[in-house]
């Protein structure tokens, strides 16, 4: 199955978009009743995560977090485009996801969300889902 995409357009350097309700519409639109939906993002400097979305504190404390453990500047980077912050967070959140699919829905937990990340930008990212069944 060719995997569906759709794009994110971000607002920040940093941020996480919930991005649950687009996989739940690729799901629903592939018919598959049970299997996996698979996010992916084919980008360098961005990532995909599943976490809590009832709190918006979780995210920027997330995010937070990786700008103190990844400085957008350090004396050491050598990367020329000036975004090597980026590609290390990118790695560190790594770039898919695989969830669950149940009667015909995501199954994720009562918290949780799929967040697309962003670690340079504001830009219009892809994601790709692939939805696979039995």
């Amino acid at each position: 199955m060719k995997p569906a995409n759709f794009d994110v357009k971000t607002h920040h350097r940093s941020e996480m978009i919930d991005i649950s309700s687009q996989v739940a519409a690729v799901v629903r639109k592939s018919g598959v009743a049970s299997g996996v939906a698979t996010v992916f993002v084919p980008h360098t400097t961005a990532g995909v995560t599943i976490n809590e979305n009832a709190d918006p504190d979780v995210p920027h404390d997330i995010l937070a977090s990786l700008e103190a453990a990844v400085p957008w500047r350090q004396p050491f980077y050598q990367h020329g485009e000036g975004n090597s912050a980026a590609h290390v967070k990118s790695t560190l959140v790594g770039c898919s996801a695989a969830v669950p699919v149940a009667d015909g829905q995501l199954v994720l937990g009562t918290w949780q969300a799929v967040f697309f990340c962003e670690f340079d930008g504001p830009r219009t990212r892809r994601c790709l889902v692939t939805v696979t069944g039995g």
